[in-house]
Protein backbone atom coordinates (compact mmCIF):
# COMPACT_ATOMS: atom_id res chain seq x y z
CA UNK A 1 0.00 0.00 0.00
CA UNK A 2 1.19 3.51 -0.84
CA UNK A 3 0.44 4.86 2.64
CA UNK A 4 2.74 2.28 4.25
CA UNK A 5 5.73 4.23 2.95
CA UNK A 6 4.28 7.71 2.43
CA UNK A 7 5.36 10.63 4.61
CA UNK A 8 6.07 14.33 4.10
CA UNK A 9 9.67 13.76 3.01
CA UNK A 10 8.81 10.98 0.57
CA UNK A 11 6.13 13.15 -1.02
CA UNK A 12 8.46 16.14 -1.35
CA UNK A 13 11.20 14.00 -2.88
CA UNK A 14 8.85 12.55 -5.46
CA UNK A 15 7.47 15.99 -6.34
CA UNK A 16 10.93 17.59 -6.53
CA UNK A 17 12.78 14.82 -8.38
CA UNK A 18 13.87 15.12 -12.00
CA UNK A 19 14.63 12.39 -14.57
CA UNK A 20 18.38 12.74 -13.99
CA UNK A 21 19.05 14.03 -10.50
CA UNK A 22 21.34 13.76 -7.49
CA UNK A 23 20.68 13.31 -3.80
CA UNK A 24 22.47 16.57 -3.04
CA UNK A 25 20.34 18.52 -5.54
CA UNK A 26 17.14 16.96 -4.21
CA UNK A 27 18.17 17.81 -0.64
CA UNK A 28 18.68 21.45 -1.59
CA UNK A 29 15.32 21.70 -3.32
CA UNK A 30 13.33 20.15 -0.47
CA UNK A 31 15.27 21.90 2.31
CA UNK A 32 16.32 18.70 4.09
CA UNK A 33 19.78 17.61 5.19
CA UNK A 34 21.78 15.38 2.87
CA UNK A 35 21.73 12.55 5.42
CA UNK A 36 17.97 12.44 5.78
CA UNK A 37 17.43 12.88 2.06
CA UNK A 38 19.81 9.97 1.43
CA UNK A 39 17.84 7.82 3.86
CA UNK A 40 14.51 8.45 2.14
CA UNK A 41 15.91 8.18 -1.38
CA UNK A 42 17.33 4.78 -0.41
CA UNK A 43 13.87 3.78 0.80
CA UNK A 44 12.48 4.82 -2.56
CA UNK A 45 15.20 2.86 -4.31
CA UNK A 46 13.75 -0.23 -2.64
CA UNK A 47 10.45 0.68 -4.29
CA UNK A 48 12.22 0.97 -7.68
CA UNK A 49 11.57 4.73 -7.81
CA UNK A 50 15.28 5.53 -8.19
CA UNK A 51 18.23 3.83 -9.79
CA UNK A 52 21.26 5.11 -7.89
CA UNK A 53 24.82 5.41 -9.11
CA UNK A 54 27.79 7.04 -7.44
CA UNK A 55 26.84 10.50 -8.68
CA UNK A 56 23.28 10.35 -9.92
CA UNK A 57 19.76 9.37 -8.96
CA UNK A 58 17.83 8.30 -12.04
CA UNK A 59 14.08 8.65 -11.61
CA UNK A 60 12.16 5.58 -12.76
CA UNK A 61 8.87 7.12 -13.82
CA UNK A 62 7.45 3.74 -14.81
CA UNK A 63 7.78 2.41 -11.24
CA UNK A 64 4.46 1.42 -9.69
CA UNK A 65 5.02 3.28 -6.41
CA UNK A 66 6.01 6.45 -8.25
CA UNK A 67 2.92 6.36 -10.47
CA UNK A 68 0.65 5.60 -7.51
CA UNK A 69 2.12 8.49 -5.55
CA UNK A 70 1.69 10.97 -8.40
CA UNK A 71 -1.91 9.77 -8.85
CA UNK A 72 -2.52 10.17 -5.11
CA UNK A 73 -1.06 13.69 -5.08
CA UNK A 74 -3.18 14.73 -8.03
CA UNK A 75 -6.39 13.26 -6.61
CA UNK A 76 -5.92 14.84 -3.19
CA UNK A 77 -4.30 18.19 -4.01
CA UNK A 78 -5.38 19.19 -7.53
CA UNK A 79 -7.91 21.69 -6.12
CA UNK A 80 -5.83 22.72 -3.11
CA UNK A 81 -4.71 26.34 -3.54
CA UNK A 82 -2.13 26.23 -0.76
CA UNK A 83 -0.48 23.15 -2.27
CA UNK A 84 0.08 24.96 -5.58
CA UNK A 85 1.78 27.84 -3.80
CA UNK A 86 4.01 25.66 -1.65
CA UNK A 87 5.27 23.23 -4.29
CA UNK A 88 6.87 26.01 -6.35
CA UNK A 89 9.78 26.07 -3.91
CA UNK A 90 10.42 22.37 -4.68
CA UNK A 91 10.95 22.98 -8.40
CA UNK A 92 14.38 24.57 -8.01
CA UNK A 93 13.56 27.40 -10.42
CA UNK A 94 13.86 31.18 -10.33
CA UNK A 95 10.38 32.63 -9.94
CA UNK A 96 8.45 35.39 -8.23
CA UNK A 97 4.82 36.17 -7.58
CA UNK A 98 3.42 38.97 -9.70
CA UNK A 99 0.23 40.92 -10.49
CA UNK A 100 -2.68 39.95 -8.20
CA UNK A 101 -0.48 37.67 -6.11
CA UNK A 102 2.04 40.45 -5.57
CA UNK A 103 -0.81 42.66 -4.37
CA UNK A 104 -1.97 39.90 -2.04
CA UNK A 105 1.51 39.56 -0.54
CA UNK A 106 2.24 43.28 -0.18
CA UNK A 107 -1.13 43.81 1.53
CA UNK A 108 -0.27 40.89 3.83
CA UNK A 109 -3.25 38.93 2.58
CA UNK A 110 -5.54 41.90 2.96
CA UNK A 111 -6.66 42.13 -0.65
CA UNK A 112 -7.61 39.45 -3.15
CA UNK A 113 -9.83 39.85 -6.18
CA UNK A 114 -11.66 37.88 -8.88
CA UNK A 115 -10.55 34.45 -7.71
CA UNK A 116 -12.47 31.52 -6.31
CA UNK A 117 -11.97 27.82 -5.63
CA UNK A 118 -13.46 27.11 -9.06
CA UNK A 119 -11.13 29.51 -10.89
CA UNK A 120 -7.90 30.36 -9.12
CA UNK A 121 -5.03 31.53 -11.34
CA UNK A 122 -1.72 31.94 -9.52
CA UNK A 123 0.30 34.71 -11.13
CA UNK A 124 4.04 34.09 -11.36
CA UNK A 125 7.10 35.08 -13.33
CA UNK A 126 9.59 32.39 -14.32
CA UNK A 127 12.96 33.02 -15.94
CA UNK A 128 13.07 31.80 -19.52
CA UNK A 129 16.00 29.47 -18.89
CA UNK A 130 13.80 27.52 -16.44
CA UNK A 131 10.83 27.24 -18.84
CA UNK A 132 11.39 23.59 -19.81
CA UNK A 133 11.92 22.32 -16.27
CA UNK A 134 8.92 24.32 -15.01
CA UNK A 135 6.76 22.79 -17.73
CA UNK A 136 8.14 19.36 -16.83
CA UNK A 137 6.93 19.74 -13.24
CA UNK A 138 3.51 21.02 -14.34
CA UNK A 139 3.10 18.10 -16.73
CA UNK A 140 4.31 15.66 -14.08
CA UNK A 141 1.75 16.91 -11.56
CA UNK A 142 -1.07 17.37 -14.07
CA UNK A 143 -1.25 21.14 -13.60
CA UNK A 144 -2.88 22.78 -16.64
CA UNK A 145 -4.96 25.88 -17.34
CA UNK A 146 -8.01 23.60 -17.49
CA UNK A 147 -7.73 22.93 -13.76
CA UNK A 148 -9.55 24.93 -11.10
CA UNK A 149 -6.18 26.01 -9.71
CA UNK A 150 -3.43 26.76 -12.22
CA UNK A 151 -0.39 28.92 -12.92
CA UNK A 152 -0.66 32.03 -15.08
CA UNK A 153 2.97 32.40 -16.14
CA UNK A 154 5.00 35.24 -17.59
CA UNK A 155 8.44 34.20 -18.80
CA UNK A 156 11.14 36.84 -18.41
CA UNK A 157 14.88 37.12 -18.99
CA UNK A 158 15.67 38.37 -15.49
CA UNK A 159 13.64 38.50 -12.29
CA UNK A 160 14.08 41.50 -10.03
CA UNK A 161 12.32 40.54 -6.85
CA UNK A 162 11.71 41.45 -3.25
CA UNK A 163 11.31 38.93 -0.44
CA UNK A 164 8.34 38.86 1.93
CA UNK A 165 8.48 36.19 4.63
CA UNK A 166 10.91 34.16 2.47
CA UNK A 167 8.55 34.42 -0.51
CA UNK A 168 9.82 35.94 -3.81
CA UNK A 169 7.58 38.71 -5.11
CA UNK A 170 7.65 41.68 -7.47
CA UNK A 171 9.07 44.86 -5.97
CA UNK A 172 6.67 47.22 -4.23
CA UNK A 173 7.19 49.85 -6.95
CA UNK A 174 6.38 47.36 -9.71
CA UNK A 175 3.32 46.17 -7.81
CA UNK A 176 2.15 49.76 -7.34
CA UNK A 177 2.58 50.37 -11.07
CA UNK A 178 0.46 47.29 -11.85
CA UNK A 179 -2.28 48.52 -9.52
CA UNK A 180 -2.20 52.02 -11.01
CA UNK A 181 -2.69 50.50 -14.46
CA UNK A 182 -5.73 48.66 -13.08
CA UNK A 183 -6.77 51.14 -10.42
CA UNK A 184 -10.51 50.51 -10.67
CA UNK A 185 -9.91 46.98 -9.41
CA UNK A 186 -7.18 47.76 -6.93
CA UNK A 187 -8.06 51.11 -5.36
CA UNK A 188 -8.64 49.63 -1.86
CA UNK A 189 -5.30 47.81 -2.10
CA UNK A 190 -3.52 50.99 -3.21
CA UNK A 191 -4.80 52.81 -0.15
CA UNK A 192 -3.85 49.90 2.11
CA UNK A 193 -0.28 49.94 0.78
CA UNK A 194 -0.07 53.73 1.02
CA UNK A 195 -0.99 53.46 4.69
CA UNK A 196 1.25 50.46 5.42
CA UNK A 197 4.37 51.60 3.61
CA UNK A 198 4.01 55.37 3.59
CA UNK A 199 3.72 55.58 -0.17
CA UNK A 200 2.78 58.95 -1.66
CA UNK A 201 -0.94 59.34 -2.33
CA UNK A 202 -1.56 58.49 -5.96
CA UNK A 203 -5.31 58.05 -6.39
CA UNK A 204 -8.49 58.75 -4.46
CA UNK A 205 -12.04 57.43 -4.59
CA UNK A 206 -13.25 60.84 -5.77
CA UNK A 207 -10.92 60.66 -8.76
CA UNK A 208 -12.30 57.26 -9.74
CA UNK A 209 -15.90 58.42 -9.45
CA UNK A 210 -15.17 61.59 -11.46
CA UNK A 211 -13.51 59.65 -14.26
CA UNK A 212 -16.26 57.05 -14.66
Amino acid sequence: MILDTMNEHIMKIIVASRPVDSINAIAQRIGLSYGWTYKWVKELEKRDVFCLTRKNAFLQEHARFYKETITYIHSVFSKNVRFHYEILSLFGIQYSFTKTDAVFLWTRGGYNIARSQNHYPIFIKVVKKNKKIFEYYCNKLGITSKNNVFYSVTYVDVIEKAIIDDIPVDSLDETMQFMQENKYNFLPAIEMIEQQYGKKKTVKYKEVVTNV
